[in-house]
């Protein structure tokens, strides 16, 4: 008898022994290729020589000293190659042990720079529906998925929601992606408002929403105009790449294929690539100085930020990310796996539209494609898709809600950047073995 506490209760799921490349094997010897990288984490794979190395090197001399007394080699390179590669005044790294924590990091953080400003009246944050931004309570109160919301919504602060960007399911007819993207984000100055400038601290979106609606981008123009209005007002720009970051959509930050930079900007996932759990809050040298020139004391922190030992994992994938050309490959796989996407599921009667960036895609699931109309929620598609991949030995990252919470069927993929065009292939093979004994 197991004395785990799973994920959940009725599930018995085989024990993972091995990974090789883009594949796990089970203790009975069967094969997985993961096509959503876990949860879009392993973007290198699961027996990465490089980043293996550098986590034995570093235990070899110092697994672990606490930031109240020591920094270490591994967290100042890393954060020295973070910001090479970072877009806009993005100026200092802080690190933690994974998405959840860096986006609680990244709402105290903007909170306390305006507190070290005089500025203590802001305190309201605005956020998406549709979104999630992790699972602590304040990063589950700033997400908008109400599933994973409702039973906690009694402990959550109180943080306003305005309408996602989903071309496919909100574009009105008549009107281009530019009207709709401009429609959309003009809901956030209508909010601040609302609300008074003065006393709200900043937006917080995903660049290319993940798990609650599958890998939807912005429409051109959307995050430019969110910038302009963030800039107007005077309240911070956060930006949750955890998920879409860290070349997962083809560029190092994704928020560069927008052409933007935020003020605040949480990566983890990729960032690690599942060999150490690491995540970290950027933010700009102007939010730096705030607390420099102020307390110069943030008021925050947690045991294990800034691991020896995860940063030099962190830093070894940062590197083959960059140096080692693996955001573009993600970017040069990605187009090739669309394609095969929509050879495939184009012309599906239950696949509605076809999403995403680099490596990082979507397929939403319809009953009638004509109209849009999702499956009944009853019949559970996207947990009847999982289970059918899975036994096919596919990894993939079904969701329901994909509309507004409880309506809505969708199929996440993440692959490593390292698949090949074979097994893009058999990806895409297994997941058609997996629709095809779910929806005909």
């Amino acid at each position: 008898m197991s004395h785990v506490f799973p994920r959940h209760t009725k599930s018995n799921p085989p024990l993972a022994v091995k990974g090789d490349g883009i594949y796990i094997l089970d203790s009975n010897g069967k094969r997985y290729l993961d096509g959503s990288g876990g949860a879009a984490v392993s973007c290198l794979g699961h027996s990465d020589a490089d980043v293996i190395a550098a986590i034995k090197e570093q235990i070899d001399n110092i697994a672990f000293a606490h930031t109240g007394f020591f920094t270490s080699e591994p967290a100042e390179r890393l954060a020295d190659r973070l910001i090479a590669h970072a877009p806009g005044s993005l100026d200092r790294v802080y690190f933690t042990s994974g998405g959840s924590e860096a986006v609680e990091s990244a709402l105290k953080m903007a909170r306390q720079y305006f507190v070290e400003k005089g500025e203590s009246s802001r305190s309201h944050f605005i956020a998406r529906r549709q979104s999630y931004h992790g699972n602590t309570l304040g990063a589950l109160a700033a997400g908008g998925n109400e599933w994973r919301r409702a039973q906690f919504n009694p402990l959550l602060i109180d943080v306003s929601h305005i309408a996602p960007v989903h071309e496919y399911r909100w574009r009105e007819e008549g009107e281009t992606s530019e009207e709709y993207g401009l429609r959309v984000a003009n809901e956030l100055e209508t909010e601040i408002q609302r609300l008074g400038a003065e006393n709200v601290i900043g937006f917080i979106a995903e660049p290319v929403v993940g798990a609650t609606m599958g890998a939807v981008p912005p429409v051109p123009g959307y995050f430019k105009r969110i910038r302009e209005i963030c800039d107007q007002y005077g309240i911070l720009l956060i930006l949750d790449e955890v998920m879409c970051g860290m070349g997962r959509t083809g560029t190092l930050f994704a928020c560069e294929q927008d052409g933007i930079a935020p003020d605040i900007v949480t990566i983890a996932k990729g960032l690690g690539a599942g060999y150490q759990p690491i995540g970290a809050a950027l933010c700009t040298s102007e939010i730096y100085e705030a607390f420099v020139n102020g307390s110069g004391f943030f008021q925050h922190g947690h045991t294990y930020i800034g691991h020896p030992t995860a940063t030099a994992a962190g830093d070894a994938v940062v590197k083959k990310l960059t140096e080692g050309g693996m955001v573009t490959r993600a970017a040069e796989q990605g187009e090739k796996l669309d394609a095969a996407l929509r050879e495939a599921f184009g012309q599906h009667p239950h696949i509605g539209d076809i999403r995403g960036r680099g490596m990082f895609r979507g397929l939403e699931i319809v009953a009638d494609r004509a109209t849009k109309a999702p499956m009944d929620p009853a019949k559970a598609v996207n947990k009847k898709i999982k289970a059918a991949a899975f036994e096919a030995g596919l990894v993939c990252y079904p969701m329901g809600g994909t509309i507004d919470g409880q309506r809505g069927d969708h199929i996440l993929l993440a692959p490593p950047f390292i698949i090949s065009d074979d097994q893009i292939g058999e990806l895409v093979d297994k997941l058609g073995t997996a629709i095809r004994g779910v929806l005909g």
